[in-house]
């Protein structure tokens, strides 16, 4: 997969893909993750890429022609099965999401900045708008983080354990079962005598009913969704 990223300060995200699993997917050749300059793309003086809102208003906006110029330059090279804006205003990034997305093999995000875009972009080039959570980043680059960690570690041999994704909470609408590792008694804290059993499928099913009551507890929301 390949995944191009679209910033006014790409330093931000210098370190989310150089340690650990995005890493790892990197070194294996699975995962590709770009961060262009949008200040490389405007023709305007001092590298200025963004203005005042006509109509008045706080905040300065991202102009349309730097980011017109930085998206068409990268679609010169690539086509793109999604363009993403990341915004507070978008949809709700969830695993769903996360798991439509790993089956894509190009994709451009576009981190916003100051008070946001300008519209005519959003209109003509954006394909899917989202968000991370109902709150305000300074800008879009830590969005970016999350959701390129959240997909790429979706990616088959990614994790050494490919069914790890798998059970992760949130797939089936439901929050992962608890886990514990050595020692099996820890100042008196004993591992659930089920796990040590070795009878595999009562283990399976002591997790899935031990995942059904956490999300009842934690979440219940999850399961109205599930319907």
């Amino acid at each position: 997969m390949k995944i191009d990223i679209i910033s006014v300060v790409p330093a931000l995200l210098d370190g989310p893909f150089s340690h650990s699993i995005m890493k790892r997917a990197a070194d294996k050749g699975l995962l590709e993750v770009k961060v262009y300059n949008l200040r490389e793309y405007t023709s305007y003086a001092r590298a200025q890429v963004d203005d005042y809102q006509f109509g008045g208003g706080a905040g300065m906006v991202l102009m349309v022609e730097p980011l017109v110029n930085a998206i068409e330059t990268l679609q010169q090279h690539t086509k793109y099965d999604e363009i993403i804006f990341l915004t507070p205003d978008g949809e709700l990034f969830n695993q769903q999401t996360a798991n439509q997305l790993s089956l894509q093999k190009n994709l451009l995000l576009i981190c916003g900045h100051y008070k946001g875009i300008d519209q005519r972009v959003r209109d003509h080039f954006v394909t899917r708008e989202i968000s991370i959570g109902d709150y305000v980043l300074s800008g879009g680059e830590l969005a970016a983080a999350v959701l390129v960690d959240a997909v790429g570690r979706l990616i088959p041999g990614v994790l050494n354990d490919e069914t790890s994704a798998l059970t992760d909470s949130f797939q089936d609408n439901l929050l992962a079962a608890p886990v514990y590792t050595r020692p099996e008694n820890f100042r008196g804290w004993k591992v659930p005598e089920i796990l040590l059993s070795g009878n595999h499928a009562k283990i399976e099913a002591w997790r899935e009913e031990q995942s059904l009551q956490r999300t009842k507890q934690l979440r219940p929301g999850l399961l109205e969704d599930k319907g």
